[in-house]
């Protein structure tokens, strides 16, 4: 369990539970001293969860996690010291929030086209925003009886090899890019978020590489000399063998060091806030961003 967390959401993104200033509670209760709240395309929860951070002794830096794309890969590049008040992340919010509308009715019946039962007035329910995720489409089709037994939703039931993250998973299985019910989403380029996390007084940094790069040397290090200056190297996705690679490639571009759990609450239920095998690694992590202007 570390002391400092610095990649969670909250329900200003499109898969959050909690409010930001839940979030500063419950990092509170953790024993986390310092968090980001880094929503998916979105700021909106940096001004309440600094005025909550701040009564409750709290250090909470302003941040967000973009989605963009490097050539055919898509990643997301986390934004730490922002400018949470620029507006181009509030217009880039907007155009990929209608964007992501204008997938639900698709999706719905791409689903029932494979025989899920899905209640559309439970999925509009539960979306967040007004549109339909793989997360929810994941969590409406579980608890429906009438999908009882059906194969595409096996693996996530509770028990099976699917069933840490089921809504998560399902998404990944599902719907992502390259999935079979994958609808595509246009997203800013890698150097177009780097650029706009920069010219907004920020410092951009790789989210959980594990997840998308993976180990491939060649991406990473196109990936890195665009301009990326930190590397989430401790996070609740990365095996010891990954954290250990991150970390030296961190150390091989000169790269701060960061940490982060990706707390979601329950779309990612096995993930905890602020675990993720950083213990002992905090006061480099804090010295690296005091280096760079985030922390004082």
């Amino acid at each position: 369990m570390s002391w400092i967390d610095l990649h969670m959401h909250s329900i200003c993104s499109n898969d959050g539970d909690f409010t930001p200033e839940q979030m500063v509670d419950k990092c509170r209760d953790a024993g986390i001293r310092i968090m980001a709240i880094a929503d998916h395309n979105s700021c909106r929860a940096v001004p309440g969860a600094r005025a909550r951070a701040e009564e409750k002794g709290v250090i909470c830096i302003p941040a967000i996690e973009l989605d963009c794309c490097y050539e055919d890969v898509d990643l997301h590049v986390l934004g730490y010291g922002i400018d949470a008040s620029d507006v181009r992340y509030a217009q880039l919010e907007e155009d990929l929030a209608g964007q992501e509308r204008a997938t639900s009715a698709p999706r719905i019946r791409m689903m029932r086209e494979r025989g899920l039962v899905i209640d559309e007035e439970k999925a509009y329910a539960l979306a967040h925003y007004g549109y339909v995720t793989g997360e929810v489409i994941a969590e409406v089709a579980l608890a429906d009886p009438g999908n009882d037994g059906h194969p595409m939703l096996k693996e996530y039931r509770p028990g099976q090899s699917r069933s840490d993250n089921p809504y998560v998973n399902f998404y990944w299985d599902w719907c992502a890019k390259g999935k079979e019910t994958y609808i595509p989403i246009h997203f800013i380029s890698l150097q177009e978020a780097i650029r706009l996390i920069r010219s907004s007084g920020g410092i951009p940094v790789l989210a959980h590489p594990g997840n998308n790069v993976k180990e491939k040397d060649d991406l990473l290090d196109a990936v890195l000399r665009c301009g990326i200056q930190g590397i989430e190297v401790y996070s609740s996705y990365h095996n010891p063998a990954q954290t250990g690679y991150y970390r030296r490639k961190a150390e091989e571009y000169g790269l701060a060091v960061t940490c982060g759990s990706d707390y979601h609450g329950k779309t990612k239920p096995s993930i905890r806030l602020g675990v993720m095998d950083c213990a002992g690694e905090e006061e480099m992590i804090v010295e690296g961003l005091r280096e760079l202007g985030i922390l004082l």
